[in-house]
């Protein structure tokens, strides 16, 4: 313990209902909310619902898709979607002190093949204290985390100096469209926790990602007399030896709190499509992927860097240099984010969970992928992410959580929010 517990506090944890966490995850769990879905748009409604029991001040609202699309801040989307909810429920009996945020996603990604599953990835499996079901960790158990903690307050009867808002946002999985609309909206605060499964660290910084689509040309041609034409798949080839050392180098000097990822910037190539017929030469291939961009790189530094890359492949290659590839960048763009060096924040976070549930100082790094952290520390708001679950075994067929750690992410979230916002 680094501190003794305030009646206020010591009341707040002894709220946490264990059993309505693995009531509520199993509920979530069973709501397939694939990014873009309507599942997910039903999400936020059935959410709103829960908070509203809870005696918040709701705000659910339709988002102005078009309008969003054309702001230059636009985070960029992969799914298609015609509707989007935002949804931000804030406590309403506070008086004049700081706005804490606890923030989540609803979405998920698609379970991919089912042949992987045991059993339907919507239908939650209890083995033990562990759940198993698509979006367990990444990042259900963070809303439910986020929720518990909100019910526990509001039943202990503590009496806020300042206000908890959260803010249940759509579209993080492609890019942070909720969060930004949710930001554009308005809705602000003084501090934000963000439980995304962190494998019990404290996430302070993490890396961004670009969606890059390189089109590489080819000549069509019958396949019996290939040496008339120019396959594009072999054109493809320098262009992915030539992304691999640019991998390499970009990975050759890191930040401190990546040190301990392999790999803190990966660069990936993710789809390969060329060819229309068996026994035609491919006149075109389509290879899009993800690229790492560096803790505090400008987007666009790394999209040049990236382009300079593909263009100095075509000048080095005969059929590339008089053909040479196109390059675009579809879908989400997640800059980089941090939280400022020696912000007390993250010591703060650390003193919660240690006084909530002891066990060794959490350990503080960035993470290699992107999140909406970036959005929320753009606009100034001290942000970090704490949250039950392994990152790991997220987008996977194994993806699972521990109820436990619910339960304690929970009772970290409750003293690290009481002690942000300040009782009276």
């Amino acid at each position: 313990m680094t501190a003794a517990l305030s009646a206020e506090e010591s009341a707040a944890l002894a709220a946490v209902d264990e059993a309505a966490i693995a009531r509520t995850l199993l509920e979530l769990l069973a709501i397939p909310s694939v990014t873009g879905s309507a599942a997910e748009s039903g999400m936020q409604h059935q959410l709103a619902a829960r908070l509203d029991r809870l005696g918040l001040d709701v705000d659910l609202w339709s988002l102005d898709l078009p309008a969003l699309r054309a702001h230059p801040g636009f985070p960029g989307t992969e799914a298609p979607r015609d509707e989007a909810w935002g949804l931000v429920a804030t406590t309403s009996d506070s008086g004049d002190g700081p706005t804490t945020i606890l923030q989540g996603h609803v979405d998920v990604v698609p379970p991919g093949d089912l042949q992987q599953w045991d059993g339907d990835p919507f239908t939650p499996r209890v083995v033990g204290d562990v759940v198993h079901g698509r979006g367990a960790c990444d990042m259900k158990a963070g809303l439910v985390a986020n929720l518990a903690a909100l019910a526990a307050i509001r039943a202990s009867g503590a009496r806020l100096r300042g206000r908890v808002a959260a803010h249940f946002v759509v579209s993080e999985e492609d890019g942070g469209l909720g969060a930004f609309a949710t930001l554009q909206r308005g809705h602000t605060g003084d501090a934000c926790l963000i439980t995304e499964p962190t494998s019990g660290t404290l996430v302070t910084a993490n890396a961004g990602a670009l969606t890059f689509r390189i089109e590489v040309p080819g000549r069509a041609t019958h396949a019996s007399t290939r040496d008339a034409g120019a396959s594009a798949i072999d054109a493809y080839l320098p262009l992915h030896r030539a992304l691999a050392r640019l991998e390499a180098r970009r990975n050759a000097v890191v930040d401190p709190l990546m040190a301990e990822s392999a790999l803190p910037y990966a660069l990936s190539v993710g789809t390969l499509r060329a060819g229309d017929w068996a026994s035609s030469v491919p006149d075109r291939l389509v290879a899009e992927g993800r690229l790492g961009v560096r803790l505090g790189e400008d987007p666009a530094e790394a999209v040049a860097d990236f382009e300079t890359c593909v263009a100095e492949a075509c000048a080095n290659d005969p059929w590339l240099r008089a053909h040479p590839a196109t390059v675009s960048w579809p879908g989400g763009r997640f800059a980089s984010g941090r939280l400022p060096s020696g912000h007390p924040l993250g010591a703060l976070v650390r003193d919660a969970h240690a006084d909530a549930v002891g066990g060794p100082q959490v350990r503080e790094r960035g993470a290699p992928y992107g999140s909406d952290l970036r959005l929320y520390a753009a606009e100034g708001i001290p942000t970090v992410q704490f949250g039950p679950g392994d990152v790991r075994l997220a987008h996977s067929a194994r993806e699972q959580v521990s109820l436990s750690e619910i339960a304690a992410v929970t009772r970290t979230l409750v003293l690290a929010v009481l002690r942000t916002v300040g009782t009276k």
